[in-house]
């Protein structure tokens, strides 16, 4: 018998599940619905198909959680998860044939070992007789769908965003999930465990304290989101001692939820602002799509720079100071917050995102590249698009980037987005005690007020590892000796 009242007889379509962990909205599974085909779902773990951009630590623990979730959702349609290790040229094939399905459905991936992955699928299948069909399950539009005048990818956001506006009105698949059938056969699949997800450091244990990874946390943030979010955006955005943000980044990156949901659910909300503050939120969903964009056509962006007159720019290697920033310990509270939040919550919010980058890339003058490693194994909602466009945009070598002579001043930063110093206090407590008008620059503070605050440099709480003059003179000249090149 077939749960969920299927077609008895029919052979099962395989759904091959990627970054697209969700019921909801998800174009493979609404394909076998609406064929009145019974649905053999399956997730195959290759952890050497990214190669050096193989999933981080923080990627890893967010998938088993979705995993997990994915698992008893579909337990209760009554059906099963497939999960399986190894190639999935070599699995995809070998499950289909097991169970009988002479069709293979599945979302589309665009990062070059996603594409990969897919295109020796394909082969594989082809060979064995097993038909494919492909959706897009994760972006708005396809990348190669928008174009500028002269026929070629855009490389700035403005154009490509206004030529591409129109796709937030595409509407999700509208279906119930609990009307899909599953296979019949009771599959055999090894246990989420045995997929060694799990990272070996016990540092991902803090993110179970920050985080519920499921497909209905998802539609819950959204709501959130759509209730006390969108309105204020435009000038809350900036601010991160309060809820701000969206904070749905991570469900996008595995596909607990769709930018087609997303996008539907704001334009849809009672907006208490003329739209402005839903505008600003929906062209940070263009943004994404734009990385995207750059990524597909750019495949060489995650190792090298777009920009390739910066490949020659005169990065220093300097493990000290790099891993001062990678635990906050650089003596600038704006940053180091930012840095401890990310360590703690496997999150950090957006504006102190770039305000670490630009610390790392121009004040530390450490390559990008560094600072995108490190973002790849502790952030959530680490993203080969985004991740790669975020930090060449901070070091000036990308795509509609920040020019690089624009520095950062972490510790004004900090006074104009964080001014009582709430953010900074909470993540550094040896501040706690500080007045707000030296929580950022507390090496200028004078002693009575260092010692009535109970903060002791060098001790509770580091002096500057660099300073910002020198640092901003330095970045400078850096750049000023690539254009000599």
């Amino acid at each position: 018998m077939i749960a969920n009242g299927g077609h008895i007889g029919q052979k099962p379509c395989l759904v091959w599940f990627r970054k697209d962990l969700r019921l909801r909205d998800h174009p493979a599974l609404h394909a076998a619905l609406l064929a009145k085909r019974p649905v053999l779902p399956v997730f195959v773990w290759d952890c050497e198909e990214g190669g050096r951009w193989a999933p981080g630590a923080a990627s890893r623990w967010w998938l088993h959680q979705s995993l997990r979730s994915l698992e008893k959702d579909i337990g209760r349609l009554g059906g099963s998860l497939i999960l399986a290790k190894g190639k999935a040229a070599d699995l995809i094939p070998q499950i289909a044939l097991e169970y009988g399905s002479d069709k293979v459905l599945y979302g589309r991936a665009y990062d070059p070992p996603g594409l990969a992955t897919q295109e020796a699928v394909e082969e594989a299948l082809d060979h064995h007789g097993v038909s494919t069909e492909s959706f897009n399950a994760s972006l708005l539009q396809e990348p190669w769908e928008s174009k500028n005048g002269s026929g070629k990818p855009f490389q700035v956001f403005t154009p490509f965003w206004r030529k591409s506006r129109q796709v937030i009105y595409r509407e999700p698949a509208s279906y119930d999930p609990r009307k899909l059938s599953f296979s019949p056969s009771p599959p055999s699949s090894l246990a989420l465990d045995e997929l060694d997800l799990l990272p070996a450091h016990s540092w991902y244990q803090k993110l179970e304290n920050h985080w519920v990874v499921t497909e209905d946390a998802a539609q819950d943030q959204l709501a959130r989101t759509v209730n006390e979010v969108t309105h204020s955006y435009a000038h809350r955005r900036n601010i991160p001692s309060v809820e701000g943000t969206s904070r749905l980044s991570p469900y996008l990156a595995w596909g607990q939820i769709s930018p087609r949901q997303v996008s539907q659910a704001v334009l849809q909300g009672d907006s208490r602002d003329g739209m402005r503050g839903e505008n600003k939120f929906l062209t940070e969903i263009g943004w994404r799509e734009f990385s995207y964009h750059l990524l597909y056509h750019f495949p060489h962006i995650p190792d090298e720079p777009l920009r390739s007159k910066y490949a020659s720019f005169p990065w220093l290697e300097d493990p000290d100071s790099l891993k001062r920033w990678r635990f906050g310990n650089t003596g600038y509270p704006m940053v180091d917050a930012g840095m401890r939040q990310l360590y703690e919550t496997g999150w950090m919010h957006n504006r102190v995102r770039m305000v670490v980058a630009s610390f790392l890339v121009k004040h530390l003058l450490l390559s990008w590249s560094q600072g995108a490693r490190w973002f790849w194994d502790t952030l959530v909602d680490a993203d080969l698009a985004s991740n790669t466009q975020g930090w060449q945009w901070a070091a000036g070598c990308g795509a509609d980037a920040a020019p690089y002579f624009r520095i950062f001043n972490p510790i004004t930063q900090g006074e104009k987005f964080d001014a009582k110093g709430t953010y900074a206090k909470h993540w550094i407590p040896a501040l706690e005690n500080l007045p707000s008008k030296w929580v950022f620059r507390p090496w200028e503070t004078p002693a009575e007020v260092l010692s009535e605050s109970g903060m002791q440099l060098d001790d509770n709480y580091p002096g500057p590892c660099v300073d910002h003059s020198h640092a901003r003179a330095r970045a400078l000249e850096a750049l000023a000796s690539l254009k000599k090149i």
